[in-house]
């Protein structure tokens, strides 16, 4: 099992979604802490970052993160709209 830790920006765009998504979002969330390969249909790496960033696919979401397997760590990065998530990691 790994551990779920939020970077402030993500804990923000999380209070920003309406409340029915933010369920849904937290879900997927802890089925990735419990089982990575449970999700793995909806898991792929960020192409062109140096970071080693992954999103997760949640309906219109993505949750970018960063995942530490040594420490057992997932670190949550960014949430958002998928029309404008990618665009909100350059900066």
């Amino acid at each position: 099992m790994f551990e779920l830790r939020f970077l402030g920006k993500a804990a923000d765009d999380l209070r920003k979604i309406d409340r029915a998504h933010q369920k849904i979002i937290k879900a997927k969330l802890l089925m990735l802490a419990e089982n990575p390969e449970a999700l793995r249909n909806n898991i792929r790496r960020i192409a062109g970052i140096d970071a080693p960033l992954y999103r997760l696919r949640v309906g219109s979401y993505r949750v970018i993160f960063q995942k530490d397997k040594d420490a057992f760590v997932i670190l949550t990065v960014r949430i958002g709209h998928r029309k404008n998530i990618y665009l909100s990691l350059d900066s």
